[in-house]
């Protein structure tokens, strides 16, 4: 009698560097959306790498690997938000504490304001490249949940940005 024996992904370190330098940017973007500060960006990122190193996933392609990273440091985020301790801090006295002001652009400043929910979709899709169909198949959501989430942005995006947002 043969047991099915699942042969685990095994990360040598230059595989684990491979995947860094390809996806670094995504994951640090993804993540500064949620974080808005350097400091927290970086612990997120760090996070979700090694995340990925103790849990060491298999990975069908490159798309698979970037959908599993950007929804690995989505979850990362979101839990860092939601810390007690977060929720006794301000964000006037951490940003007072903050070094160096971040240089992003007008709409990189106004997707970081946008819903949670939000968020994710308006960066896969306009950052990275996902089609409304890849977003659905990553985030587990109906595709018609995620063109209703990207036109509500849209909408959002155009009150806050002005009238020639398109």
């Amino acid at each position: 009698m043969m047991k099915n024996i699942i042969s685990k992904n095994i990360l040598t370190e230059e595989k684990i560097k491979e995947i860094y330098e390809r996806n670094k940017l995504t994951v640090w973007r993804v993540c500064f959306t949620y974080m808005k500060n350097t400091a927290d960006t970086e612990d997120a990122v760090s996070d979700t790498f090694i995340q990925m190193i103790k849990t060491e996933p298999v990975f069908k392609n490159e798309e698979h690997e970037k959908a599993w990273l950007i929804r690995t440091a989505s979850n990362i985020c979101k839990n860092v938000l939601r810390n007690w301790w977060r929720k006794r801090t301000s964000l006037e006295e951490a940003s007072e504490a903050e070094a160096p002001p971040q240089k992003t652009d007008e709409v990189l400043n106004a997707v970081k304001e946008l819903p949670e929910k939000l968020k994710n979709v308006v960066y896969m899709y306009y950052y990275e490249g996902y089609s409304s169909v890849e977003i659905a198949k990553a985030l587990f959501r109906p595709q018609s949940t995620i063109r209703n989430y990207l036109h509500d942005a849209r909408k959002l995006l155009k009150e806050k940005l002005g009238g020639d947002f398109e």
